[in-house]
């Protein structure tokens, strides 16, 4: 699946640099970045393949927000793009928070852009369902997913 991916996130002028690369890098797990300026504003950027989403997933898995960030993703999903964003101060500390493009986030959020050929396939790798809080590709091997009912097994 050919997947890219471009985070960024305004840097403001009071703004520590250095704090909104660690809010980034609690996200992706990479540290390699370049600036833009677009007119005033500088952004942080990183660009590349699904490596960046990996620390994301874990996070997701770690934090147990597998089916409400599954809403939230598929909420932003527009042809074969992804858009979703995230709270830097939340981030910073190394934890996840969905917010909007503007306001819930004072110094503005950390924005994911993804493309992919498989939106579908990207959001069940990324942000798989859950059946009584246990995501589905633990609970089954990957030909038997689609089956998977959303509800618990019974017994």
């Amino acid at each position: 699946m050919k997947v890219k991916v471009i985070v960024r996130a305004k840097l403001n002028p009071t703004e520590d640099e250095s704090k909104l690369m660690r809010a980034i890098v609690n996200l992706t797990g990479f540290e390699n970045y370049r600036k833009e300026h677009e007119g005033n504003f500088e952004y942080i950027i990183q660009e590349g393949d699904e490596s960046l989403l990996i620390r994301l997933r874990e996070l997701l898995r770690r934090e147990r927000i597998l089916d409400a960030a599954r809403r939230i993703i598929m909420q932003g999903v527009e042809g074969q793009t992804i858009t979703f964003h995230l709270n830097r101060q939340v981030a910073y500390v190394g934890h996840i928070s969905f917010c909007k493009p503007e306001g819930e986030s004072p110094l503005g959020p950390i924005t994911f852009h993804i493309w992919t050929e498989n939106v579908k396939e990207l959001i069940d790798w990324l942000a798989t369902r859950t059946i009584g809080g246990v995501p589905v590709d633990e609970l089954c091997p990957s030909e038997y997913r689609p089956y998977a009912q959303l509800e618990k097994p019974s017994k």
